[in-house]
Parts: C-alpha cells; sequence; structure tokens
C-alpha cells in the first residue's frame, strides 16, 4: 500500500458507499493510523463484519436497533432529540 498525505486519507476515507467488506476494514484502519474521525460514516456499515448490508429493525423510546443482513449483528443507536 502507498504512502497517502492526511488529505488524501481523508478523500479516500469519505468514499465508504459501495465498497467490499475488505475494503471497508482497510479505510477503517487508514482513518485510525492518520487520527482522522470517521464520524458518521460509522453508522454506515456492521462494526463486527463490515458489511454495508445494514437494515432498519425498530424505533422505540428514542433508540434505533439496526440489524446486519449478512451477520446477525444488532446495534444500537441514540436517537437526536
Amino acid at each position: 500500500m502507498k504512502k497517502l498525505s492526511k488529505t488524501e486519507a481523508e478523500k479516500e476515507i469519505r468514499d465508504i458507499e459501495n465498497k467490499t467488506p475488505k475494503e471497508i476494514k482497510k479505510i477503517k484502519r487508514l482513518a485510525m493510523r492518520h487520527n482522522i474521525k470517521i464520524g458518521e460514516l460509522r453508522k454506515k456499515f456492521c462494526k463486527k463484519c463490515f458489511s454495508t448490508k445494514l437494515k432498519i429493525i425498530s424505533i422505540k423510546n428514542k433508540i434505533k436497533k439496526i440489524g446486519c443482513e449478512s451477520c446477525g449483528n444488532v446495534a444500537r443507536w441514540k436517537m437526536k432529540s
């Protein structure tokens, strides 16, 4: 893998749509290496298997449950008021 500057790495990280789990894992490692915050992009892939196949299971008491279609992992996110 070639060396990237921090600005080049930020551009690479922003384009997370339509990536394979292997590519997403590399992007996450790249962000950690350059100390770049992923922010809201971390909600677009599964924390366990890095898949982008997520679906909303339920929304209850300002908590959104999101399930991964690949591995079955359930993430719970607090919704903004």
